[in-house]
């Protein structure tokens, strides 16, 4: 019913010029005083036919109207021609769409050019960067003060930045880096806890984690990147107490006894560039590492939740994506 009101609309032009038209005929035969029934039966006669033509044309226009809503549904993947036009208008439409239509495709390729080599670039920059923080590690490694302490901190903090530029680029590219796997939840695990051991040492800050038999279908690599980023959040915003880690089944639970994060803030923790309370008090947050984290768990189809109170600390857990696979 709503289809043939539009369609009606569409056409309201020829419907008053029709009723025009009677209402002008039967002015007309009023002044001569004729018989008003010879307008009222043409008018009958020609609101009949115009009945028919409008249920035909009605009937095609539908048609043509359900081919436009799936092409418009399926407009980003469509590589089929469209439709042939039936008036001139038609084919201006046609026209200015083939040539948008070509202009996307110049567009996206030059694009997609532009990010391969800015990757290409960054991956680069990244590897040759690492040497350079490799040698001031070795430097700082053969003394044992609490300056070379503070600077070890610091350069660890910029070797997590660069290699957080590489999967910023990463993450927009296409799922071809992703490589799902059974994977041992314990090595994953085990790996970030290493990785940020020394941080946890110095903080004085206790780990507790106790291992896991469990396995996931998932990719390894990043799912260490987004264990890491708890663990680095985690140790980042608490200064006492312990970083709990948990497996249940398919969850993973990273819990902190830190700061906690403000409930206001909490729904806008994963938006690119968004720090809250913790982040401008602190001067600490960058708002990209729960942006990539989120990001990367959409990839792998992670759900990831956050619990939190504010002076008592946070927890995140991570439910792994059922395996669907058969053996």
């Amino acid at each position: 019913m709503g289809l043939f009101l539009k369609y009606l609309r569409q056409h309201c032009g020829t419907v008053l010029f029709f009723a025009g038209t009677v209402l002008i005929f039967a002015f007309v035969f009023s002044l001569y005083n004729l018989e008003s029934e010879a307008v009222w039966y043409a008018a009958g006669l020609c609101l009949f036919f115009g009945a028919v033509v409008t249920g035909v044309r009605f009937v095609l226009f539908r048609g043509q109207y359900q081919e436009r809503e799936r092409l418009l549904q399926n407009i980003t993947v469509l590589s089929e021609p469209l439709p042939e036009p039936k008036t001139s208008e038609q084919a201006q439409w046609i026209a200015m769409i083939e040539e948008l239509r070509a202009y996307c495709r110049d567009h996206d390729t030059v694009s997609e050019q532009e990010r391969t080599e800015m990757l290409d670039y960054f991956t680069v920059w990244v590897h040759q960067i690492k040497i350079p923080i490799s040698v001031m590690h070795m430097t700082l490694a053969e003394s044992d003060t609490d300056e070379s302490r503070a600077l070890t901190d610091e350069l660890f903090r910029i070797e997590q930045y660069a290699e957080m530029v590489l999967c910023y680029f990463r993450l927009d590219t296409a799922a071809a880096d992703l490589v799902s796997e059974r994977v041992q939840l314990d090595e994953v695990i085990r790996a970030g806890v290493r990785k940020y051991a020394p941080l946890f040492i110095r903080k004085r800050i206790r780990i507790d984690y106790a291992g896991t038999d469990s396995t996931a279908v998932t990719d390894s690599k990043w799912l260490q990147f987004i264990i890491e980023q708890l663990l680095s959040n985690a140790v980042k915003y608490t200064a006492a107490g312990s970083v709990k880690i948990t497996v249940s089944e398919r969850t993973v639970t990273v819990s902190d006894t830190g700061i906690g994060i403000a409930a206001e803030d909490i729904p806008r923790i994963f938006e690119r560039g968004y720090t809250g309370c913790n982040g401008r008090n602190t001067e600490k947050s960058t708002g990209l590492g729960l942006y990539l984290v989120k990001k990367a768990c959409s990839r792998l189809g992670i759900t990831i939740r956050v619990e939190s109170t504010v002076g008592k600390g946070t927890a995140v857990s991570l439910l792994l994506p059922e395996d669907t696979r058969k053996e």
